[in-house]
């Protein structure tokens, strides 16, 4: 399974990084794929380093503006015009999306990909991955537009939060895509 993996660039403390890590090497343990941002740095070096050392296949997806941050020596790198195309290309890549910690860019990711899928433009699984309750706002906000008929779709159509790395594969794995 190719599962893009959305979460920050920035270096952040062991809240963050030890879940990244994590993911990674359960994500390549299982032999996925990663499908991630393509940066060498902050979480999302975190989550490379750690699928690649489980030797797992790692697939990037950059921009041209912050191509020179990309990681090199991948299995596939993709420069994109801008942020738009490389969500596009990221969706398109991916089997499946797990949303990390992340600043305003992954929460553009994050609300654009929920959008899609409500919308019936993509059925893939979405998971939110709530390291250390980084997402607990989000959900009371998700689960208030549920309940207030915003979002024409049950909120556990369109995404499944999980509180550890374990829960987020494992829901993927076991054919969260038939939800």
């Amino acid at each position: 399974m190719n599962i893009c993996v959305f979460l920050s660039a920035a270096d952040l403390d062991e809240r963050y990084t030890g879940p990244a890590r994590e993911f990674g090497e359960l994500l390549a343990r299982g032999g996925h794929t990663l499908v991630w941002g393509g940066s060498d740095s902050g979480l999302m070096k975190v989550v490379a380093d750690a699928a690649a050392s489980e030797g797992g296949r790692l697939v990037g997806v950059s921009v041209e503006f912050l191509s020179a941050k990309a990681r090199t020596g991948v299995d596939e790198m993709v420069i994109a015009r801008d942020l738009a195309e490389r969500k596009a290309l990221l969706l398109a890549k991916a089997d499946a999306v797990v949303i990390m910690v992340g600043g305003m860019g992954t929460l553009d990711e994050a609300t654009d990909i929920l959008e899609l899928k409500k919308h019936g433009h993509h059925d893939k699984p979405v998971v939110l991955l709530n390291s250390a309750g980084f997402y607990d706002g989000l959900r009371e906000q998700f689960l208030r537009m549920d309940q207030e008929g915003f979002l024409h779709r049950p909120l556990t159509e369109l995404v499944f939060f999980a509180e550890e790395p374990v829960g987020a594969l494992a829901y993927l794995e076991e054919g969260a895509g038939q939800q």
